[in-house]
């Protein structure tokens, strides 16, 4: 780590996490506190937010399913006009900035202008969704891989999801933004070949206080998203290794077992 690694002039994109500030990297924290201006997403937790420094500007650009405030592009101008005004410029995403985070386009813009940007890594959802239920995504014998799969396409659009390939990997499989594509992921994965009764678990508000999680199948999966994560922001896990989670007695009220019938 070297004291000028957050010069003015100079852009980290930094991992905030799934929402739980105590999950965040030390570096990431250093960062936060070092910085004149942050970028947030919309699902950043309010934890995290609150390590911001009030000396610091704070410019929400959140993005959440059908309410976007800004796109992609007026994104990338603000990062670079305050690259260029020679400001510590710190871009805070949800979960990795790596995976689904939509980095490529914000390192291209400011490498094309001539700043350097640098990536702090975060943990991503899948990753905090299992450990709280007590899954694991690579579990030997039962997936031999973790996919991470983005369930958002653009409104009316279907999904452009290898569908033959998720169903018969032997993965597990990790759709992020699943709520809205529960039913097209169900679809997809059955008209594929995916057993009906393959395990499923439905994760919202993941490391958050009132994270809730959903154990369910393949088949009842458009039912049971609907009916268990609303407006939530929602990740869905399929595959044999979610039915292997080991629920601690006190966590049973958190651990909902949808009705097979």
């Amino acid at each position: 780590m070297q004291p000028d690694d957050f010069a003015p002039g100079t852009v980290w994109l930094v991992g905030a996490g799934p929402g739980d500030p105590e999950l965040l990297t030390l570096k990431a924290v250093r960062l936060i506190e070092r910085a004149d201006i942050v970028f947030h997403d919309a699902l950043v937790g309010t934890g995290v937010l609150a390590l911001i420094p009030h000396r610091a500007e704070r410019v929400s650009v959140g993005k959440r399913s059908g309410r976007h405030s800004k796109d992609q592009r007026a994104i990338d101008a603000l990062l670079v006009e305050a690259a260029a005004a020679g400001k510590r410029v710190l871009r805070l995403k949800g979960g990795d900035p790596s995976i689904f985070g939509r980095s490529a386009e914000e390192l291209a813009a400011l490498r094309d202008a001539g700043f350097r940007v640098r990536i702090c890594p975060g943990i991503t959802t899948a990753c905090a969704a299992a450990a709280s239920a007590g899954i694991s995504l690579s579990l030997r014998g039962v997936a031999r891989d973790v996919r991470f799969v983005t369930a958002h396409s653009k409104r009316g659009a279907a999904l452009d999801v290898d569908w033959t390939s998720l169903a018969h990997g032997g993965s597990t499989l990790a759709f992020y933004m699943g709520r809205g594509a529960a039913g097209a992921i169900m679809r997809g994965l059955m008209r594929a070949g995916m057993a009906g009764a393959t395990p499923v678990m439905i994760a919202c508000h993941v490391s958050a206080p009132d994270e809730r999680r959903l154990a369910t199948r393949l088949d009842l999966l458009d039912l049971a998203t609907g009916a268990f994560a609303a407006d939530a922001p929602t990740l869905i896990l399929v595959g044999s290794a979610v039915a292997a989670a080991d629920v601690a007695p006190a966590a049973l009220n958190k651990i909902a077992r949808y009705p097979h019938d």
